[in-house]
């Protein structure tokens, strides 16, 4: 493994080089570090009630197939993810039922089909979680995978991620690393908060 690498015009001459391992190194501590000390300890606990709960009216969320908004038919499964293409504007409030859906489906499971050999996974096929135990389970197994593959990359880092990335194909690994660690944080934010709600309703 070669150790130099990653460039960046805005440092000093002096520090314009680190290795690849060192990069891997820190990118994987940005999530782990939040994930352990931070967003998974804090959905311990988390109730059935409180993963469909809706904090307002017309929210976004995962629902039985005979109340489902969405075209069921086109779905896996017992429940279906509430969704609407051209999404409204303003968007929809979405339960941690659906937001948790997101990141399992979205944001880990795409990515780690389409670059870590993970199992293919899209949101018409998915089989969502209709309590908050399976919902857990999932995202855990996710976020296993995910940094499992990160952990791989090597000199992939500063590789183009191809074609899985649709107009992003050029782009390098690094910034999708980048990019999955910043929405699981923000949604792992947004997911929390609703905690917080919920306990002070």
């Amino acid at each position: 493994m070669r150790t130099g690498g990653v460039r960046n015009p805005s440092y000093s001459s002096a520090m314009t080089t680190v290795s690849i391992p060192d990069v891997t190194r820190e990118l994987i501590e940005q999530l782990e570090f939040h994930w352990t000390l931070h967003l998974r300890p804090k959905l311990d606990g988390l109730t059935d009630e409180e993963y469909l709960w809706e904090p307002v009216a017309d929210c976004w969320n995962l629902r039985p197939r005979a109340e489902a908004s969405a075209p069921a038919a086109n779905y896996a499964g017992t429940h279906v993810a509430d969704f609407a293409y051209p999404e409204p504007d303003p968007a929809p409030v979405t339960t941690i039922a659906w937001r948790l859906a997101h990141v399992i489906v979205g944001v880990f499971g795409a990515r780690n089909a389409a670059h870590f050999a993970g199992p293919a996974i899209d949101y018409e096929t998915h089989l969502y979680a209709p309590d908050a135990a399976t919902a857990l389970a999932q995202l855990d197994n996710a976020y296993e995978l995910w940094i499992t593959g990160v952990r791989s990359l090597g000199e992939r880092l500063v590789s183009p991620v191809g074609p899985a990335e649709g107009p992003y194909a050029d782009r390098q690994y690094i910034t999708l690393v980048l990019h999955i660690h910043r929405e699981v944080i923000h949604h792992g934010a947004e997911i929390l908060l609703l905690r917080d709600l919920y306990r002070n309703r």
